[in-house]
């Protein structure tokens, strides 16, 4: 799985590039390096730290799809598929 984070000037909103139609929620914040573990991302998503569309979401599997903003302490991000994959 290949993931980029661009940062987009503006508010405080990573940008995530994905190669799939969607990534789980946990290893979104591992690979956007938002939780240095999949065991530290595990437990921010637990203890209902964060959110997704606004939602506090506490299944770390949950499918993470572009469009989808993640809110987390600190900041927020979206997935957008990556532009190099659709063109076939």
């Amino acid at each position: 799985m290949k993931v980029k984070v661009k940062k987009v000037k503006g508010p405080k909103i990573e940008v995530v590039d994905i190669r799939e139609d969607f990534i789980k929620l946990d290893s979104l914040l591992k690979f956007s390096m938002v939780a240095e573990t999949g065991g530290e991302a595990k437990l921010m998503i637990l203890d209902g730290e964060i959110t997704v569309n606004g939602e506090v979401c506490t299944q770390r599997g949950k499918k993470i799809k572009p469009g989808d903003i993640v809110k987390y302490p600190g900041g927020a991000m979206t997935v957008r598929q990556s532009a190099e994959d659709l063109l076939v």
